[in-house]
Protein backbone atom coordinates (compact mmCIF):
# COMPACT_ATOMS: atom_id res chain seq x y z
CA UNK A 1 0.00 0.00 0.00
CA UNK A 2 1.13 3.26 -1.28
CA UNK A 3 1.87 6.16 1.21
CA UNK A 4 0.43 9.68 1.08
CA UNK A 5 3.91 11.14 1.33
CA UNK A 6 5.52 8.77 -1.22
CA UNK A 7 2.70 9.92 -3.83
CA UNK A 8 3.20 13.22 -3.02
CA UNK A 9 7.09 13.14 -3.22
CA UNK A 10 6.75 11.43 -7.04
CA UNK A 11 3.95 14.18 -8.45
CA UNK A 12 6.56 17.08 -6.81
CA UNK A 13 9.76 15.62 -8.33
CA UNK A 14 7.69 15.15 -11.65
CA UNK A 15 6.17 18.58 -11.61
CA UNK A 16 10.37 20.27 -11.17
CA UNK A 17 12.99 19.59 -12.99
CA UNK A 18 11.34 17.38 -15.88
CA UNK A 19 9.28 18.30 -18.28
CA UNK A 20 7.65 14.38 -19.19
CA UNK A 21 4.46 14.92 -17.33
CA UNK A 22 3.20 17.76 -19.39
CA UNK A 23 3.73 16.33 -22.99
CA UNK A 24 1.15 14.04 -23.22
CA UNK A 25 -1.29 17.03 -22.69
CA UNK A 26 0.21 18.86 -25.05
CA UNK A 27 0.05 16.48 -27.18
CA UNK A 28 -3.54 15.51 -26.97
CA UNK A 29 -4.49 19.66 -26.48
CA UNK A 30 -2.48 19.36 -30.62
CA UNK A 31 -3.69 16.21 -31.94
CA UNK A 32 -7.12 18.17 -30.88
CA UNK A 33 -6.75 21.11 -32.68
CA UNK A 34 -5.56 19.15 -35.90
CA UNK A 35 -8.52 17.20 -35.63
CA UNK A 36 -11.12 19.94 -35.29
CA UNK A 37 -9.21 21.99 -38.24
CA UNK A 38 -9.22 19.20 -40.20
CA UNK A 39 -13.06 18.85 -39.86
CA UNK A 40 -13.59 22.27 -40.60
CA UNK A 41 -11.33 21.74 -43.98
CA UNK A 42 -13.69 19.10 -44.95
CA UNK A 43 -17.13 20.58 -43.89
CA UNK A 44 -15.96 23.60 -46.29
CA UNK A 45 -14.99 21.14 -49.01
CA UNK A 46 -18.47 19.34 -48.30
CA UNK A 47 -20.24 22.67 -48.55
CA UNK A 48 -17.86 24.01 -51.99
CA UNK A 49 -18.59 20.81 -53.89
CA UNK A 50 -22.20 20.61 -52.96
CA UNK A 51 -22.81 24.32 -54.34
CA UNK A 52 -21.03 23.10 -57.23
CA UNK A 53 -23.15 20.67 -57.47
CA UNK A 54 -25.94 22.40 -57.27
CA UNK A 55 -25.19 25.02 -59.57
CA UNK A 56 -24.09 22.31 -62.09
CA UNK A 57 -27.88 20.93 -61.85
CA UNK A 58 -29.37 24.79 -61.95
CA UNK A 59 -27.10 24.86 -64.79
CA UNK A 60 -27.94 21.98 -67.06
CA UNK A 61 -31.93 22.76 -65.89
CA UNK A 62 -31.46 26.25 -67.82
CA UNK A 63 -29.36 24.75 -70.50
CA UNK A 64 -30.23 24.51 -74.38
CA UNK A 65 -31.28 20.91 -75.07
CA UNK A 66 -31.75 19.28 -78.74
CA UNK A 67 -34.12 17.16 -79.29
CA UNK A 68 -34.58 15.02 -82.74
CA UNK A 69 -37.76 13.89 -83.64
CA UNK A 70 -38.65 11.54 -86.52
CA UNK A 71 -41.84 9.46 -87.80
CA UNK A 72 -44.23 10.36 -90.46
CA UNK A 73 -46.33 8.30 -93.17
CA UNK A 74 -49.75 9.71 -92.10
CA UNK A 75 -51.08 12.70 -89.41
CA UNK A 76 -51.21 9.64 -86.77
CA UNK A 77 -47.32 9.66 -86.97
CA UNK A 78 -47.02 13.66 -86.26
CA UNK A 79 -49.33 14.92 -83.79
CA UNK A 80 -49.38 13.11 -80.97
CA UNK A 81 -45.31 14.47 -80.63
CA UNK A 82 -46.47 17.88 -81.41
CA UNK A 83 -48.31 17.19 -77.73
CA UNK A 84 -45.13 16.35 -76.76
CA UNK A 85 -43.45 19.40 -77.87
CA UNK A 86 -46.15 21.60 -76.45
CA UNK A 87 -45.03 20.12 -73.02
CA UNK A 88 -41.12 20.34 -73.26
CA UNK A 89 -41.66 24.18 -74.34
CA UNK A 90 -43.05 24.39 -70.50
CA UNK A 91 -39.43 23.36 -69.01
CA UNK A 92 -36.95 25.66 -67.36
CA UNK A 93 -34.71 24.85 -70.20
CA UNK A 94 -34.38 25.76 -73.76
CA UNK A 95 -35.68 23.30 -76.17
CA UNK A 96 -34.55 23.25 -79.59
CA UNK A 97 -36.44 20.46 -81.54
CA UNK A 98 -35.86 19.18 -85.56
CA UNK A 99 -37.40 16.43 -87.39
CA UNK A 100 -36.24 13.89 -89.96
CA UNK A 101 -38.78 12.52 -92.14
CA UNK A 102 -39.56 11.63 -95.38
CA UNK A 103 -39.15 13.99 -99.10
CA UNK A 104 -42.79 13.97 -99.68
CA UNK A 105 -44.64 12.88 -96.72
CA UNK A 106 -47.41 14.41 -94.85
CA UNK A 107 -45.35 14.93 -92.54
CA UNK A 108 -43.14 17.76 -93.97
CA UNK A 109 -46.00 19.85 -94.39
CA UNK A 110 -47.39 19.80 -91.01
CA UNK A 111 -43.78 20.17 -89.04
CA UNK A 112 -42.66 23.20 -91.02
CA UNK A 113 -45.73 24.51 -90.22
CA UNK A 114 -45.06 24.57 -86.81
CA UNK A 115 -41.81 26.33 -87.59
CA UNK A 116 -39.67 23.23 -86.42
CA UNK A 117 -36.62 22.51 -88.89
CA UNK A 118 -36.88 20.08 -91.08
CA UNK A 119 -34.60 17.23 -92.74
CA UNK A 120 -35.56 14.87 -95.09
CA UNK A 121 -33.51 11.33 -95.68
CA UNK A 122 -34.27 8.19 -98.05
CA UNK A 123 -36.50 5.64 -96.79
CA UNK A 124 -38.02 2.42 -97.79
CA UNK A 125 -41.29 1.15 -97.42
CA UNK A 126 -41.22 -2.01 -94.68
CA UNK A 127 -43.42 -4.27 -96.25
CA UNK A 128 -44.69 -8.02 -94.43
CA UNK A 129 -44.82 -9.88 -97.87
CA UNK A 130 -42.27 -10.20 -100.70
CA UNK A 131 -42.06 -8.19 -103.68
CA UNK A 132 -38.50 -7.36 -105.61
CA UNK A 133 -39.70 -3.68 -104.28
CA UNK A 134 -38.33 -5.09 -100.72
CA UNK A 135 -34.60 -5.42 -102.08
CA UNK A 136 -34.40 -1.52 -103.66
CA UNK A 137 -36.06 -0.31 -100.95
CA UNK A 138 -33.37 -2.05 -98.62
CA UNK A 139 -30.90 -0.17 -100.45
CA UNK A 140 -32.84 2.79 -99.69
CA UNK A 141 -32.95 2.16 -95.87
CA UNK A 142 -29.19 1.86 -96.41
CA UNK A 143 -29.05 4.99 -97.86
CA UNK A 144 -31.22 6.39 -95.02
CA UNK A 145 -29.12 5.17 -92.34
CA UNK A 146 -26.00 7.15 -93.89
CA UNK A 147 -28.11 10.26 -94.63
CA UNK A 148 -29.40 10.14 -90.72
CA UNK A 149 -26.06 9.79 -89.33
CA UNK A 150 -25.10 12.99 -91.36
CA UNK A 151 -27.76 14.94 -90.03
CA UNK A 152 -27.49 13.59 -86.40
CA UNK A 153 -23.38 14.11 -85.99
CA UNK A 154 -23.87 17.83 -87.16
CA UNK A 155 -26.70 18.62 -84.50
CA UNK A 156 -25.60 15.84 -81.76
CA UNK A 157 -29.20 15.99 -79.93
CA UNK A 158 -29.43 14.92 -76.33
CA UNK A 159 -31.98 12.70 -77.64
CA UNK A 160 -34.16 11.06 -80.62
CA UNK A 161 -37.51 10.30 -80.17
CA UNK A 162 -39.51 8.06 -82.74
CA UNK A 163 -43.09 8.43 -83.46
CA UNK A 164 -42.88 5.74 -85.59
CA UNK A 165 -43.54 4.85 -89.73
CA UNK A 166 -41.30 3.20 -91.60
CA UNK A 167 -39.33 6.72 -92.23
CA UNK A 168 -38.38 6.44 -88.29
CA UNK A 169 -35.94 3.33 -89.04
CA UNK A 170 -33.02 4.94 -90.57
CA UNK A 171 -32.55 7.56 -87.94
CA UNK A 172 -33.25 5.51 -84.82
CA UNK A 173 -30.27 2.86 -86.39
CA UNK A 174 -28.63 5.93 -86.81
CA UNK A 175 -28.98 7.21 -83.39
CA UNK A 176 -28.04 3.89 -82.18
CA UNK A 177 -24.81 4.04 -83.70
CA UNK A 178 -23.82 7.68 -82.44
CA UNK A 179 -25.04 6.89 -78.78
CA UNK A 180 -27.58 9.05 -78.79
CA UNK A 181 -30.01 7.49 -76.30
CA UNK A 182 -33.82 6.48 -78.21
CA UNK A 183 -37.45 6.73 -77.06
CA UNK A 184 -40.14 5.18 -79.71
CA UNK A 185 -43.73 5.34 -79.18
CA UNK A 186 -46.39 3.25 -80.84
CA UNK A 187 -50.25 4.65 -80.78
CA UNK A 188 -51.92 1.33 -81.67
CA UNK A 189 -52.98 -1.64 -79.85
CA UNK A 190 -50.67 -4.10 -81.70
CA UNK A 191 -47.32 -2.58 -82.07
CA UNK A 192 -46.27 -1.83 -85.91
CA UNK A 193 -43.23 -3.11 -87.94
CA UNK A 194 -41.31 -0.24 -87.45
CA UNK A 195 -41.68 0.06 -83.84
CA UNK A 196 -40.80 -3.91 -83.54
CA UNK A 197 -37.39 -2.93 -85.44
CA UNK A 198 -36.77 0.09 -83.74
CA UNK A 199 -37.42 -1.40 -79.85
CA UNK A 200 -34.17 -3.33 -80.49
CA UNK A 201 -32.10 0.21 -80.72
CA UNK A 202 -34.14 2.03 -77.88
CA UNK A 203 -34.14 2.63 -74.22
CA UNK A 204 -37.64 3.05 -74.02
CA UNK A 205 -40.07 1.35 -75.85
CA UNK A 206 -43.88 3.52 -74.86
CA UNK A 207 -46.75 1.89 -75.92
CA UNK A 208 -50.54 2.93 -75.38
CA UNK A 209 -52.08 -0.05 -73.63
CA UNK A 210 -50.92 -2.68 -71.35
CA UNK A 211 -52.16 -5.37 -73.46
CA UNK A 212 -49.75 -3.58 -75.86
CA UNK A 213 -47.26 -4.13 -73.62
CA UNK A 214 -47.94 -7.76 -73.16
CA UNK A 215 -47.57 -8.23 -76.62
CA UNK A 216 -43.97 -7.16 -76.94
CA UNK A 217 -41.30 -9.54 -76.54
CA UNK A 218 -40.11 -10.64 -72.40
CA UNK A 219 -36.84 -9.59 -73.81
CA UNK A 220 -37.51 -5.54 -73.57
CA UNK A 221 -38.73 -5.92 -69.70
CA UNK A 222 -38.58 -2.76 -68.22
CA UNK A 223 -37.82 -1.01 -71.04
CA UNK A 224 -41.44 -0.64 -72.17
CA UNK A 225 -43.74 1.73 -70.31
CA UNK A 226 -47.35 1.92 -70.61
CA UNK A 227 -47.91 5.95 -71.53
CA UNK A 228 -50.53 5.95 -73.46
CA UNK A 229 -51.12 8.15 -76.26
CA UNK A 230 -50.48 11.97 -75.90
CA UNK A 231 -53.04 14.24 -76.95
CA UNK A 232 -52.41 18.01 -78.13
CA UNK A 233 -53.07 20.67 -75.71
CA UNK A 234 -55.85 22.51 -77.97
CA UNK A 235 -57.88 19.15 -77.89
CA UNK A 236 -58.65 19.56 -74.19
CA UNK A 237 -59.91 22.90 -74.49
CA UNK A 238 -61.88 22.32 -77.35
CA UNK A 239 -64.95 24.54 -77.22
CA UNK A 240 -68.48 23.87 -78.67
CA UNK A 241 -69.34 27.50 -79.25
CA UNK A 242 -66.75 28.32 -80.93
CA UNK A 243 -66.99 24.97 -83.13
CA UNK A 244 -70.57 25.96 -84.22
CA UNK A 245 -69.11 29.72 -84.77
CA UNK A 246 -66.53 28.03 -87.66
CA UNK A 247 -69.34 26.00 -89.20
CA UNK A 248 -72.13 29.13 -89.38
CA UNK A 249 -74.70 26.15 -87.74
CA UNK A 250 -77.17 26.91 -85.10
CA UNK A 251 -76.79 23.96 -83.35
CA UNK A 252 -80.42 23.44 -82.87
CA UNK A 253 -80.26 20.12 -85.25
CA UNK A 254 -77.74 17.40 -83.72
CA UNK A 255 -74.70 17.67 -85.71
CA UNK A 256 -72.46 14.96 -87.73
CA UNK A 257 -69.12 14.67 -87.69
CA UNK A 258 -67.55 12.37 -90.69
CA UNK A 259 -63.98 12.29 -90.41
CA UNK A 260 -61.92 10.46 -93.28
CA UNK A 261 -58.75 11.46 -92.18
CA UNK A 262 -55.79 13.37 -92.72
CA UNK A 263 -55.51 11.17 -96.42
CA UNK A 264 -59.37 11.11 -97.23
CA UNK A 265 -61.31 8.27 -97.34
CA UNK A 266 -62.85 7.29 -100.37
CA UNK A 267 -65.46 4.65 -98.35
CA UNK A 268 -66.52 7.81 -96.00
CA UNK A 269 -66.65 10.05 -98.76
CA UNK A 270 -68.74 7.87 -100.53
CA UNK A 271 -71.21 6.69 -97.59
CA UNK A 272 -71.61 10.51 -96.87
CA UNK A 273 -72.83 11.44 -100.26
CA UNK A 274 -75.40 8.04 -99.79
CA UNK A 275 -76.13 9.65 -96.70
CA UNK A 276 -76.67 13.11 -96.83
CA UNK A 277 -80.30 13.66 -98.60
CA UNK A 278 -81.52 11.06 -95.69
CA UNK A 279 -80.04 12.86 -92.43
CA UNK A 280 -80.03 16.85 -94.03
CA UNK A 281 -83.77 17.17 -92.64
CA UNK A 282 -82.71 16.22 -88.93
CA UNK A 283 -78.86 16.70 -88.88
CA UNK A 284 -76.34 19.00 -89.94
CA UNK A 285 -73.66 17.18 -91.84
CA UNK A 286 -69.54 18.25 -91.72
CA UNK A 287 -67.35 16.54 -93.84
CA UNK A 288 -63.38 15.93 -93.84
CA UNK A 289 -62.83 14.52 -96.98
CA UNK A 290 -59.27 14.57 -97.50
CA UNK A 291 -58.10 15.55 -101.29
CA UNK A 292 -61.22 14.11 -102.62
CA UNK A 293 -64.13 15.98 -104.33
CA UNK A 294 -66.90 17.82 -102.15
CA UNK A 295 -70.27 16.02 -102.23
CA UNK A 296 -71.92 19.18 -103.05
CA UNK A 297 -70.75 23.26 -102.54
CA UNK A 298 -71.56 24.16 -98.39
CA UNK A 299 -74.93 24.75 -97.81
CA UNK A 300 -76.83 25.42 -94.68
CA UNK A 301 -76.75 21.94 -93.55
CA UNK A 302 -73.56 20.91 -95.18
CA UNK A 303 -70.12 21.68 -94.30
CA UNK A 304 -66.97 20.17 -96.35
CA UNK A 305 -63.16 20.76 -95.48
CA UNK A 306 -59.99 18.73 -97.32
CA UNK A 307 -58.17 18.91 -93.95
CA UNK A 308 -58.90 20.64 -90.72
CA UNK A 309 -56.10 21.99 -88.49
CA UNK A 310 -56.25 24.53 -85.86
CA UNK A 311 -59.90 24.00 -85.91
CA UNK A 312 -60.41 20.33 -85.62
CA UNK A 313 -60.78 20.23 -81.71
CA UNK A 314 -63.64 22.86 -81.72
CA UNK A 315 -65.23 20.91 -84.58
CA UNK A 316 -65.19 17.81 -82.86
CA UNK A 317 -66.49 19.28 -79.55
CA UNK A 318 -69.59 20.46 -81.56
CA UNK A 319 -70.38 17.33 -82.88
CA UNK A 320 -73.15 14.81 -81.61
CA UNK A 321 -71.47 11.89 -83.41
CA UNK A 322 -68.62 10.99 -85.47
CA UNK A 323 -68.19 8.48 -87.99
CA UNK A 324 -64.65 7.90 -88.45
CA UNK A 325 -61.75 5.35 -89.15
CA UNK A 326 -60.23 3.61 -86.37
CA UNK A 327 -56.47 5.25 -86.53
CA UNK A 328 -54.93 5.57 -83.08
CA UNK A 329 -54.75 9.41 -83.11
CA UNK A 330 -58.36 9.86 -83.96
CA UNK A 331 -59.43 7.30 -81.48
CA UNK A 332 -57.66 9.31 -78.66
CA UNK A 333 -58.76 12.55 -79.83
CA UNK A 334 -62.74 12.17 -80.19
CA UNK A 335 -62.24 9.93 -76.93
CA UNK A 336 -60.76 12.86 -74.79
CA UNK A 337 -63.57 15.15 -75.77
CA UNK A 338 -66.17 12.43 -74.94
CA UNK A 339 -67.78 12.15 -78.25
CA UNK A 340 -69.69 9.29 -79.08
CA UNK A 341 -68.61 7.05 -82.01
CA UNK A 342 -69.03 5.01 -85.06
CA UNK A 343 -66.04 3.38 -85.87
CA UNK A 344 -64.79 2.20 -90.00
CA UNK A 345 -61.77 0.61 -89.92
CA UNK A 346 -59.70 0.25 -92.69
CA UNK A 347 -59.79 -3.66 -93.48
CA UNK A 348 -56.63 -6.01 -94.11
CA UNK A 349 -57.05 -5.50 -97.56
CA UNK A 350 -55.53 -1.63 -97.21
CA UNK A 351 -53.99 -1.97 -93.68
CA UNK A 352 -52.11 -4.36 -91.26
CA UNK A 353 -55.25 -4.87 -89.36
CA UNK A 354 -54.17 -2.36 -86.98
CA UNK A 355 -57.53 -0.16 -86.96
CA UNK A 356 -59.58 -3.34 -86.42
CA UNK A 357 -57.65 -3.65 -83.74
CA UNK A 358 -57.90 -0.85 -82.17
CA UNK A 359 -61.80 -0.57 -82.87
CA UNK A 360 -62.58 -3.67 -81.54
CA UNK A 361 -60.42 -2.60 -78.43
CA UNK A 362 -62.98 0.18 -77.78
CA UNK A 363 -65.93 -1.69 -78.62
CA UNK A 364 -65.23 -4.73 -76.29
CA UNK A 365 -65.51 -1.68 -73.39
CA UNK A 366 -68.80 -0.02 -74.37
CA UNK A 367 -66.21 2.81 -75.44
CA UNK A 368 -67.50 2.52 -78.94
CA UNK A 369 -69.41 1.36 -82.10
CA UNK A 370 -67.65 -1.17 -83.87
CA UNK A 371 -69.02 -1.71 -87.89
CA UNK A 372 -66.70 -4.09 -89.62
CA UNK A 373 -65.75 -4.97 -93.01
CA UNK A 374 -68.62 -5.68 -95.41
CA UNK A 375 -71.28 -4.32 -92.55
CA UNK A 376 -70.27 -0.92 -93.15
CA UNK A 377 -72.45 0.04 -95.96
CA UNK A 378 -75.24 2.92 -95.86
CA UNK A 379 -78.14 1.27 -94.29
CA UNK A 380 -75.99 -0.21 -91.63
CA UNK A 381 -74.23 3.13 -90.80
CA UNK A 382 -77.33 5.27 -91.01
CA UNK A 383 -79.27 2.69 -88.66
CA UNK A 384 -76.51 3.87 -85.73
CA UNK A 385 -76.20 7.39 -86.65
CA UNK A 386 -79.95 7.00 -85.91
CA UNK A 387 -79.53 5.21 -82.63
CA UNK A 388 -77.20 7.55 -81.07
CA UNK A 389 -79.21 10.67 -82.28
CA UNK A 390 -82.53 8.99 -80.83
CA UNK A 391 -80.85 7.95 -77.35
CA UNK A 392 -78.65 10.92 -76.05
CA UNK A 393 -78.33 9.01 -73.02
CA UNK A 394 -76.74 5.95 -74.75
CA UNK A 395 -74.71 8.74 -76.84
CA UNK A 396 -73.43 9.97 -73.67
CA UNK A 397 -72.69 6.81 -71.96
CA UNK A 398 -70.66 6.31 -75.13
CA UNK A 399 -68.42 9.24 -74.59
CA UNK A 400 -67.89 9.08 -71.31
CA UNK A 401 -66.71 5.48 -71.31
CA UNK A 402 -64.01 6.31 -74.78
CA UNK A 403 -63.02 9.04 -72.13
CA UNK A 404 -62.13 6.78 -69.17
CA UNK A 405 -60.70 4.48 -71.52
CA UNK A 406 -58.00 7.48 -72.63
CA UNK A 407 -57.50 8.45 -69.05
CA UNK A 408 -53.99 9.85 -67.67
CA UNK A 409 -51.77 12.42 -68.83
CA UNK A 410 -49.39 10.82 -71.48
CA UNK A 411 -48.01 13.88 -73.01
CA UNK A 412 -46.56 14.89 -69.32
CA UNK A 413 -45.40 11.00 -68.54
CA UNK A 414 -43.59 11.15 -71.87
CA UNK A 415 -41.75 14.25 -71.08
CA UNK A 416 -40.71 12.92 -67.67
CA UNK A 417 -39.40 10.17 -69.46
CA UNK A 418 -37.20 12.37 -71.88
CA UNK A 419 -35.74 14.60 -69.59
CA UNK A 420 -34.54 11.40 -67.29
CA UNK A 421 -32.62 10.08 -70.32
CA UNK A 422 -30.35 13.60 -70.88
Amino acid sequence: MRSPDASAARCCSGSVGSSSAVEPAESAESETSVAEANSVESSRRLMIASNIHHARRLLQGTMEKRIVFTGGGTAGHVLPARAVIERLAELPAAIETEWIGSRRGIERSMVESWGIGYRWVPSGKLRRYFSLRNFLDLFSIGLGIVASLAVLMRRRPHLLFSKGGYVSVPPVIAAWLLRIPVITHDSDLLPGLATRINARFSQRILVAYQSSAERLHPRYGERVVVSGNPVREAILRADRRRGLQVLGFSGRKPIVLFLGGSLGSAQINQLVQQLLPKLRSRCDIVHQRGSHQPVEPDGPDYRSFSFVAEEYADLLAAADVVVCRAGAGTLWEVALTARPAILLPLGTDASRGDQIDNARYFADRGAAIAVLGKDAVEQRVLQEIDALISDPQRAGALGRAAKAVCGGDPAGTIVELITALW
